[in-house]
């Protein structure tokens, strides 16, 4: 892995989250791994960018740029900005359960999700992977029953080992989060 990259972040991990440092190293260079490289780049840019943690995005997306084509950076990047917007709104349909909302159309752009740079596959991963990041049931329910039911056509073991991934992402960004109000509170002499 890139040095400017990933490296930077095991590196600035702390040692609580040793676990964390080990898995971002298993969950995006495995060989073992079910997804094509572009998915499972595509899926940490779109769960960097829904953990909101600059370094993290900073140091996917150098890694990132470095093994897959643009296009993938930009609908994994597209694919989490929608779903932002939608883990909001659907997240709230959801919670308050009133027919007086779900009657009506979201009237919400969503024009890349039809049209993606890549293929509609893998921004519906991408998805999913942003989804999960955030906890939003019904779009994660919804995601993944796109990719293993619908014509899209993913394996439950390729949707696992993209939530793998995201959940990593999540936690790094998390322990990132915490280091930082640690020494905040209790800067080393």
């Amino acid at each position: 892995m890139s040095t400017a990259g990933i490296g930077t972040i095991r590196a600035a991990l702390p040692d609580f989250a040793e676990d964390i440092r080990r898995n971002l190293e298993l969950v995006l260079e495995e060989a073992e791994s079910t997804l094509e490289p572009t998915q499972r780049w595509g899926v940490a840019v779109a769960s960097a960018v829904a953990a909101r943690r600059p370094s993290l995005l900073a140091a996917v997306l150098a890694d990132a740029r470095e093994r897959v084509p643009e296009e993938v950076v930009q609908d994994a990047m597209a694919a989490a900005a929608i779903m932002a917007m939608n883990v909001v709104y659907y997240g709230f349909l959801h919670m308050v359960h009133k027919e007086a909302y779900a009657a009506r159309l979201p009237n919400l752009h969503m024009h890349r999700m039809a049209r993606p740079a890549t293929s509609r596959r893998d921004f519906e991963l991408f998805s999913l992977a942003a989804a999960a990041v955030h906890g939003c049931h019904p779009c994660v329910v919804g995601h993944e029953q796109a990719l293993t039911e619908g014509e899209e056509g993913l394996s439950t073991e390729q949707v696992h080992d993209a939530i793998r991934i995201a959940a990593t992402l999540h936690a790094a960004a998390v322990s990132l989060d915490a280091a930082d109000a640690i020494q905040t509170r209790h800067p080393a002499s």
